[in-house]
């Protein structure tokens, strides 16, 4: 199956769980685990190429200039992850299933959890560092709305904020670091940065990038001194807490260290600065773990402790190291998603995950005691358990590492880590499930159904299978390890046993397990003093920070941001002329190389019509309607201007715009005063007079000035009119621009316009479902309106018009490619016709003969410009790259077929949407409670008056 395909699948099936939610609960998690399922079935289809070492492809050239690519790969270390998140993703999908309560919006949460999943699938198998860059914020969005779906909870929207605040800020210094490497490299490819480890290292840029890239890495996998985030993430429903923490979200930064491996360990500064961070986070969360109450808090801080293991290995910067990290990693992600799943079927069945109140659960729920010891002896090292092999895996490493100077400093640190690992395994078993029954649960307990103890208990089955026999484990991790080392390291001979021999590791882990027995057997007096000892709170630090950073940025918002929108254009205007006088006066002005044009009578009068304009707009701006009057006055000046200098296109733009904007204001100016009020002192008029006086004359000096000369590097104008018949098959060369050189470009302004249009809409209802919308009805006019507000003169003469503009917005819709007009000036043209009848006729009797939603019209047109774009995919093309072709049917002579139309079909269709939808807002605002809407197109009519005295007659 495709790379695209695999990724795309959970994004497209995350609209199905929100369609299925009226379905049922079961058809809600049965279609979210076969869109899963069908996502791992495509990942698989690539197991072979993986095994034999080859590095699966695909790509799509989207912005090559920029380096924007869509490329992804498949290696063994991007098939190791995208299976946890696939495979565990099933697991959890049917978990959760069951977990939910029936008043949880299922649809929602499975639609968020694709999302999630998707983003994920993407970072593992991303080749572009900026396209993983993409998916690594998507991570971070859709783990917010998981962690945060228990809305209701007060500590659940502050975890969501936290993770996201945090993660956010890593996401964002880690960019900086990808594209100084992509700068050094030339290329924003990772197989390309993955292949130049001395060019990369030799750069004095190295250390930059590498501390901003670990930022993001240790702020994702909650690495100190960012620890504090994923325990306050526990307010999460428990399936997303065993998804996003143990096989996800937290693994996505361990990831990205594995994966830029090759290019940056081997280093002093890698080795410091990840070792010492791994070893600090794994002692750290791991004595901390042994001290909470909660389950999952306790689960966390021991993830946490887990995760500092893992990159203290990767840390090393040896290739053993790297082996055991990507162990510990598959070992990690079965155990604890287990425990975490055990630890949810507690809750469910107790009502509380507060080991203080439990106790004794072995004798009534022994399936879920049985799931939860395999997987807590697992985590705590155990023989003849998976996390048994990968702990001596990484006390072997770490009985090797000298770290600043010390040989004892990483052996000890990695021992008491352990120790307290041990510890808390223990007490969560001891404290838990042994002991007597009590009588004082908050709810009866007893063991779930199959559908929630079964997912746990397939991972338990897989803890004991790889401790067992982990020579079924072992060539699956050395495939993962040689592609985490690249071509930096050879894969270690190394065989996973077992049995070692009487080596140090055996010592230092039977110092462990022991030390936490006995640290479980003074619990009581060790958890006194540590109630009592001072220690920082990292919640505490985190919400003081916070709270400073929006103090300062208050203090210095409030006197620069105050609104005041005269303010700041002035200081920009003010700036930008100051820069650009320095800038003339310091530098050397070329001679002139053109001449100036002489001017004919109409081009002066033209001119001086214009002017006068302005300036009476300047004079009079604070009678709004003669304003308006003026702003049309200059606008059709503009379009003569354009005509003048041969530019019809623009010249027909400008006037159908100039009309419907002038329709639009007319009807905004309805619920305005007559007159702007005087609201600036004379002081400020005055400056802002010498302001505008001096900034107007320094853009008619620069451009007298450009025009006067040849520009300094060849027009691109050259170009397209090069290119504008045999590479867009038009010769309208402004047409061709904007629906295929630039239609990107037009794509992203026809969104614009659109959303423009939706807010008006949207603030139109907000109005009147609120307290303005009496005042709107119960408003009366200042001056009295006409008796024959629909003339019967004016709705005969609109509905003549409206077919003859119609078909003139037809026949420019179609000569565009080739002459001047388009779909931008059709659609203005066609929203004439309809405005005029709305103006005729009224909003209520023509609104009333509308088929179609406005709203549809604008997203009709955004998706056939979209389709149209993405069409030239299929063919190997970039996003919009128009075709055509010519044809002949008989008798009519040959014409063009361009795919261009069809974007302009949707651009027409954006425009005629957008135009009218804010009409139809505007025209709701102006109804008023004492005027009925009337039932007929015109209020007098002869015939209709004939009518009803023959039926009063009869």
């Amino acid at each position: 199956m495709s790379l695209f395909l695999i990724v795309a699948l959970p994004f497209l099936g995350a609209l199905l769980p929100g369609v299925m939610n009226a379905a049922g609960r079961t058809a809600v998690a049965g279609v979210t685990f076969m869109v899963t399922l069908m996502a791992l079935v495509g990942l698989l289809t690539n197991l072979p190429a993986v095994l034999a070492g080859d590095l699966v492809t695909a790509r799509i050239d989207w912005m090559p200039l920029l380096g924007l690519n869509m490329t992804l790969m498949l290696d063994g270390l991007g098939f190791f992850f995208a299976c946890l998140i696939l495979g565990i993703g099933l697991l959890i999908i049917t978990y959760g299933r069951f977990y939910l309560a029936r008043e949880d919006n299922m649809g929602e949460f499975f639609t968020y959890l694709l999302l999630f999943q998707g983003a994920m699938v993407g970072i593992v198998l991303s080749d572009n560092i900026l396209l993983l860059l993409i998916f690594w914020e998507l991570t971070s969005l859709s783990s917010f709305l998981l962690i945060g779906y228990w809305k209701h909870l007060p500590e659940g929207r502050q975890g969501a904020r936290m993770a996201l605040t945090v993660t956010g800020m890593g996401g964002l210094a880690m960019i900086g670091g990808m594209m100084i490497l992509g700068q050094i490299v030339g290329s924003y490819d990772l197989s390309v940065i993955l292949q130049n480890r001395d060019l990369i290292q030799a750069d004095p840029l190295y250390l930059p990038a590498l501390i901003l890239i670990l930022l993001g890495c240790f702020t994702k996998s909650a690495q100190f001194p960012f620890h504090f985030w994923l325990p306050h993430a526990m307010a999460a429903p428990t399936p997303v807490s065993a998804y996003l923490h143990s096989a996800t979200m937290v693994k996505a930064g361990i990831f990205l260290m594995a994966r830029m491996w090759p290019v940056l360990s081997g280093t002093p500064e890698w080795f410091v600065i990840v070792t010492t961070a791994g070893l600090i986070t794994m002692v750290l969360g791991a004595v901390i773990a042994l001290f909470k109450h909660d389950l999952k808090a306790l689960l966390a801080f021991s993830t946490v402790s887990h995760l500092g293991l893992i990159t203290m290995l990767l840390g090393t910067g040896t290739a053993f190291g790297a082996m055991a990290a990507m162990f510990h990693i598959l070992n990690h992600a079965t155990f604890k998603a287990a425990l975490f799943m055990s630890a949810g079927i507690i809750d469910h069945e107790t009502h509380t995950r507060d080991i203080r109140r439990l106790g004794g659960l072995r004798h009534l729920m022994p399936i879920t005691f049985g799931i939860a010891t395999i997987a807590a002896l697992s985590m705590a090292g155990i023989p003849l358990l998976n996390g048994f092999l990968s702990k001596e895996m990484m006390l072997e490493e770490a009985e090797h590492t000298v770290l600043f100077n010390s040989p004892l400093l990483v052996p000890v640190l990695a021992t008491i880590g352990s120790l307290f690992s041990a510890a808390y395994c223990f007490r969560l078993i001891g404290h838990t499930f042994l002991g007597p029954k009590r009588d004082d649960y908050p709810a009866h307990p007893h063991d779930p159904p199959v559908g929630m103890w079964g997912p746990p208990a397939l991972l338990a089955v897989l803890v004991v299978l790889i401790g067992v026999a982990p020579f079924l484990a072992e060539p699956f991790i050395k495939i993962v390890t040689a592609a985490v080392l690249g071509e930096a390291a050879e894969v270690p001979d190394a065989h996973f046993k077992i049995w070692h021999g009487l080596v140090p590791a055996l010592y230092m882990s039977i110092i462990a397990v022991v030390g936490g027995l006995l640290m479980l057997a003074i619990f009581n007096p060790a958890l006194r003093l540590w109630d009592a000892a001072p220690r920082p709170e990292a919640k505490t630090i985190f919400d003081a920070i916070i709270a400073a950073a929006v103090s300062l940025s208050r203090k210095i918002i409030a006197p620069l941001h105050d609104g005041a929108f005269s303010r700041n254009a002035a200081i920009m205007a003010v700036t930008v002329v100051a820069v650009g006088y320095h800038a003339w006066a310091t530098g050397t002005v070329a001679p002139a190389t053109r001449e100036l044009q002489p001017a004919n009578f109409i081009q002066i009068a033209g001119w001086l019509m214009l002017v006068a304009a302005t300036l009476g707009l300047v004079f009079l701006h604070r009678n709004r309607l003669l304003s308006l009057i003026l702003i049309g006055i200059v606008g059709l000046m503009v379009s003569v201007g354009f005509v003048v200098f041969s530019a019809p296109d623009l010249a027909m733009t400008q006037l159908t715009v100039e009309v419907v904007t002038i329709i639009l204001l007319l009807l905004a100016l309805n619920f305005l005063p007559n007159r702007t009020p005087i609201e600036s002192s004379a002081l400020r008029r005055t400056s802002d007079t010498v302001i505008s006086v001096v900034v107007g004359l320094a853009a008619m000096g620069l451009s007298y000035h450009y025009l006067l000369r040849d520009t300094i590097a060849p027009s691109i104008s050259e170009y397209h009119l090069a290119n504008s018949y045999k590479g867009g098959g038009g010769t309208n060369v402004v047409n061709v621009i904007l629906v295929d050189f630039r239609g990107f470009d037009t794509y992203g302004e026809i969104i614009v316009l659109g959303i423009a249009a939706l807010l008006i809409y949207a603030l139109t209802e907000t109005l009147l479902s609120g307290p303005v919308r009496a005042r709107l009805l119960n408003r009366k006019p200042d001056q009295p309106r006409a008796g024959d507000m629909h003339p019967m003169m004016m709705v005969v003469m609109t509905r003549v018009i409206m077919p003859v503009v119609l078909m003139v917005a037809f026949y420019i819709f179609w000569r565009g490619h080739n002459e001047p007009g388009g779909g931008f000036i059709a659609g203005l043209v066609a929203s004439i016709a309809v405005v005029m009848q709305y103006m005729a006729s009224g909003f209520s009797w023509t609104s009333a003969r509308v088929r179609y939603p406005y709203h549809g019209v604008i997203g009709a047109g955004v998706l056939i410009a979209g389709l149209t774009g993405i069409g030239s995919w299929f063919f190997g093309r970039p996003f919009l790259t128009s075709d055509f072709t010519y044809v002949r049917i008989p008798p009519f002579e040959k014409f063009e077929l361009a795919t261009a139309a069809l974007f302009d079909l949707g651009v027409f269709l954006a425009v005629v949407g957008a135009v009218m939808l804010s009409l139809e807002s505007f025209s709701r605002l102006a109804r008023r409670a004492h005027v009925d809407d009337p039932d007929h197109p015109m209020d007098i009519d002869p015939s209709r008056e004939d009518d009803e005295l023959k039926a009063e007659a009869q």
